[in-house]
């Protein structure tokens, strides 16, 4: 009897390795949709951020708003034919590149720069957005970039901003912070005068928190793109993205959405 329930085990597993083998069931690897694939389904699915304001967030009702949010809909509505043809797919900073890679999502527009270090693993549209570094503060008196040349600055530790703004700011005082909590902290304490961050985080804050005010002057940054996977088979999809991204702008449709969010310096409420 055991040999015999050994042969059946054993044929089980020669079944099931059989079975793994077929070209029907064998596991495919994973990758993004062409435009033609997207337009199949009816649905483009989208990376996007849900906490950071005015970008992508969700609003006291749990529905998710934001420029980005805006121009995910929009996509949806001109390849697909209805902004509600989309998929939301909120990711951490650290998971954009590889759930674009691994073919989880059909783009991602979430607060990514173009870098040459980026370019390697994905193809980025032309920009969306020009981004910029700003400084928030909660001293009226302090209005302008020379206003802070001898004061204390807060920044992410390991950021790129902080060598932009040395380089600007030479002889101003810089303090490395390890979140954005902590630089409210200081900001709140009077350990720090200011905070240096990319301008659509902190225009958040002061929607958030009418307290806070940006300085007047800003320096420019890295531009904001839609990404999108590498090869052939996504060439359509980077070109159909391209050509609406260059209507939005003639026409001024994304104009106007960058400043309803309020990352038009001239729209600020406080400025």
């Amino acid at each position: 009897m055991a040999r015999w329930t050994s042969i059946q085990t054993l044929m089980s597993m020669l079944a099931a390795i059989a079975l793994l083998g077929s070209p029907a069931l064998a596991p495919r690897p994973l990758r993004a949709a062409s435009l033609a694939e997207i337009v199949d389904r009816g649905k483009l699915i989208v990376g996007v951020k849900d906490n950071l304001r005015p970008l992508g967030f969700r609003d006291e009702a749990g529905n998710l708003q934001g420029l980005e949010i805006d121009i995910a809909r929009q996509l949806a509505a001109e390849i697909l034919g209805s902004p509600e043809a989309v998929e939301f797919r909120p990711l951490g900073n650290l998971e954009r590149l590889n759930a674009l890679s691994e073919g989880r999502v059909d783009v991602v527009i979430a607060n990514l720069s173009q870098t040459a270090s980026r370019d390697r693993f994905v193809n980025f549209s032309r920009y969306y957005y020009l981004n910029s570094t700003a400084f928030l503060t909660l001293n009226p008196n302090l209005q302008r970039l020379g206003d802070l040349s001898s004061k204390k600055i807060a920044l992410l530790q390991g950021s790129s901003t902080i060598a932009v703004v040395r380089h600007e700011l030479s002889t101003a005082t810089l303090v490395p912070v390890q979140s954005y909590q902590e630089a409210r902290s200081l900001l709140e304490s009077g350990k720090a005068d200011a905070f240096a961050a990319d301008l659509p985080v902190l225009v958040g804050w002061v929607q958030e928190n009418p307290r806070y005010q940006l300085l007047r002057d800003r320096i420019p940054g890295e531009s904001l793109s839609i990404a999108l996977p590498k090869g052939l088979a996504y060439s359509t999809l980077y070109l159909r993205i391209n050509q609406l991204l260059s209507n939005w702008q003639i026409s001024g449709w994304l104009k106007e959405r960058i400043e309803r969010w309020g990352l038009n310096s001239r729209t600020i409420k406080n400025q």
